[in-house]
């Protein structure tokens, strides 16, 4: 039977599309197959919607997500009574969740929608569908006494009306009200309640949004700079200085068109990252000669140049009225969203009082889902080299807002912060290092002089070796400051990895350092090894990159079952390369008797059940290869593509194993979401380090740093 989450409220303007992207969230960890329903919807595109069809790739028919209009439902009410209205939907519901295992449904919004009691009709709603339910409360603007009154109330009407209530949210309340909130409600209620702060950045309209809704002519400015959160306005009206000292971060400026010279200004100081701010609101429809465009845009590439025709008091009326709303074109205030969901709601208790079933399959979603939650539930520290690169600084971002993971981002640090303000990026509390001008350089010299003395490195010469990010980088994760190293997006991975061989080096019991990617097909995740390092590996190092690999699928949640691939299966085959891989499978066979190792055998008998029927019916792995050895580069490099390009999977790798702590490259093309989850794959390794091997041995050498490399919040 489907089971359904009905996530409903009692008011408008509670926020509540955070619960429903964080419930969707962790369903589709859980769930291949994930329908949505709105029972009622407005006129109009359907924001939330669009976001979760985008963000979760769902495949349903639009049109099988709604039930009545506003309107229709209505007339349909006055006309034949609420009986009638419910089993319309009802039916329609049902059409939803024949084809889902479970069903995420979308209260009504309490938003004109000339229905009598609404909060019963949602109650009996659920009821109606068998769905449990989530209220959610809004606390915005009301003191801890009304919000502790009204969480109360909420909870004692679902029940009442025979709701099954999974838990209750009350959302945007003051921060500074949250923890005394959180801490009265605490066992008052007979299921657990979640108090959400109400975030600034949730509320505060983008750039293009605000464009959009004042129909304003965009003069400058590129899609990242439209994208930058509004947290503020500030009316240019003053002279040049005190207009200066009253601009904050994030702010949108509005100014009469005709002054160049606030235009110019506030520009040059979001150039200087004192403060980066969202853009710049022009109005009279005074547009600046070309000649202050020009050097306006050269001053801030990308920060938007806005210009409407009112003047600044309408202009006013309209901005103070406008709110953030989440859809597919707001992608990072969706990040905010779950970091903030996850933050302060138990998600390991929520999904268990949901009785969704289980998928077997572990779809790519799925995958990257539990590899976000995992990294998280034991926070590690992971260093950047590529500061200045914007895919990594897009990543950085995600992995902040999303709490995965605490990151040391190393450059020159105006420059991060200058590109950071360019994207509109916000790096919360990530830590920016200069290596040329940090204070640990001239520690880290001699570390590495001592390390490479056998080489005849001097200190001069370490000196100016870690002054590279990545060199520099290493060392942090060697000597205990951050817990790994993610980096290959604009670097080789010679110069990624090289580092690592001379500073980090192999882990004991380890003969090899070599790499895993993991392909994330439709149904199922497979483990693929050695596709980026080792270009003709022996048969021992073969053996010994099997066992690697299947350490690493086990530790990601992927039962290991070995095929020593060749192009012979069993018997069947002889000659140097297919000895090789017999001897390797007898190698791996010998030294770890509990792994399942199948070996020579050919790709398609180790992962299809009715060829292995045949060529090997007696063997525990064929058919069912979960860890795919290679024989060689050329072989493992040349399949993981033609899988990832013809079978449309989404390959996440190469992973790095053998190091005695995490070191991983990433593709130059490497995509943010590549980085997004190499990051996550590295935290989750150094998860494993015992604890001696992630304290910095030398503490009074290596200080951390200075408040002035955190990084500001654009």
């Amino acid at each position: 039977m489907t089971r359904s989450v009905y996530v409903t409220g009692i008011d408008r303007g509670d926020g509540r599309q955070v619960v429903e992207l964080g419930v969707m969230e962790l369903l589709t960890r859980q769930v291949d197959r994930v329908g949505v329903f709105r029972p009622l919807v407005h006129d109009g595109p359907d924001r939330l919607f669009e976001l979760l069809r985008a963000r979760y790739r769902l495949t349903q028919d639009p049109a099988t997500v709604y039930g009545l209009d506003y309107h229709e439902a209505s007339a349909l009410q006055a006309e034949r009574g609420t009986d009638e209205l419910v089993s319309v939907l009802v039916d329609r519901f049902h059409l939803v969740a024949r084809d889902y295992d479970v069903v995420l449904v979308l209260g009504s919004d309490y938003a004109a929608t000339q229905l009598p009691d609404e909060l019963a009709l949602n109650a009996r709603l659920a009821n109606e569908f068998g769905a449990s339910v989530v209220p959610v409360v809004g606390g915005r603007r009301q003191s801890a006494e009304s919000v502790l009154a009204e969480t109360r109330n909420a909870y004692r009407a679902y029940d009442g009306l025979g709701c099954d209530v999974l838990a209750m949210v009350t959302n945007r309340v003051a921060r500074e009200d949250r923890d005394e909130i959180a801490e009265r409600l605490l066992g008052r209620l007979p299921v657990p309640c979640w108090v959400l702060p109400d975030d600034p950045a949730l509320a505060a309209p983008t750039v293009a949004q605000i464009a959009h809704a004042l129909d304003a002519r965009v003069l400058l400015g590129d899609h990242s700079g439209l994208a930058r959160d509004a947290l503020n306005f500030v009316f240019g009206g003053a002279m040049l200085p005190n207009f200066l000292a009253a601009l904050t971060p994030g702010s949108l400026v509005v100014t009469p068109g005709d002054r160049a010279d606030l235009v110019i200004g506030a520009l040059a100081a979001h150039s200087a990252g004192t403060p980066p701010i969202a853009g710049v609101l022009l109005t009279l429809d005074e547009v600046p000669r070309e000649e202050i465009l020009t050097l306006a845009a050269r001053l801030a590439p990308g920060t938007p140049v806005l210009s409407v025709s009112g003047t600044s008091f309408p202009t006013a009326e309209h901005l103070f009225a406008l709110e953030g709303k989440l859809n597919a074109a707001t992608p990072r205030k969706a990040e905010t969203a779950l970091g903030l969901f996850e933050r302060y709601v138990d998600t390991a208790e929520l999904l268990g009082r949901v009785s969704a079933p289980s998928s077997d399959r572990v779809t790519p979603m799925m995958f990257e889902h539990q590899l976000l939650e995992q990294a998280r539930s034991d926070r590690r520290r992971v260093v950047l080299p590529e500061g200045t690169e914007p895919r990594v600084l897009h990543a950085a971002e995600v992995l902040l807002r999303r709490g995965v993971c605490d990151l040391t981002l190393l450059g020159p640090v105006d420059q991060i912060r200058k590109r950071a303000a360019d994207l509109g990026i916000d790096l919360g509390e990530a830590r920016l290092i200069d290596p040329a001008t940090s204070e640990l350089r001239d520690a880290f010299a001699e570390r590495y002089a001592g390390l490479r003395a056998h080489r005849g490195v001097t200190v001069e010469l370490a000196h100016d070796v870690v002054s590279d990010v990545n060199y520099f980088g290493t060392l942090m994760v060697e000597e205990g400051l951050a817990d790994g190293m993610v980096s290959g997006s604009v670097h080789s991975t010679a110069a990624t990895i090289r580092p690592a061989f001379e500073i980090i080096k192999t882990r004991p019991g380890a003969s090899i350092v070599s790499s895993v990617f993991f392909m994330c097909l439709a149904d199922k995740v497979l483990v693929y090894g050695d596709c980026a390092v080792n270009p003709d590996p022996d048969a021992e190092q073969l053996a010994d990159i099997a066992i690697q690999s299947a350490a690493t699928a086990e530790r990601f949640g992927v039962t290991p079952r070995i095929a020593m691939l060749s192009y012979s299966t069993g018997t069947s085959g002889s000659g140097a390369d297919v000895d090789k891989v017999r001897a390797a499978t007898a190698l791996v066979r010998e030294r770890r008797p509990d792994l399942s190792v199948e070996g020579p055998i050919q790709y398609d008998a180790a992962v299809e059940p009715t060829v292995a029927a045949t060529k090997l019916p007696d063997s525990e792995v064929a058919g069912q290869a979960t860890v795919l050895i290679f024989p060689d580069l050329n072989t493992g490099n040349n399949t993981y593509k033609a899988v990832q390009r013809s079978a449309g999977a989404i390959a996440v790798g190469p992973v790095l194993q053998g190091l005695r702590k995490p070191v991983n490259d990433l593709s130059r093309g490497a995509l943010v979401s590549d980085i997004v989850n190499t990051v996550a794959i590295t935290a989750i390794q150094a998860q494993s380090a015992s604890p001696s091997e992630t304290r910095s041995a030398f503490p009074s050498a290596f200080p951390s740093p200075s408040a002035d490399q955190k990084a500001s919040r654009p």
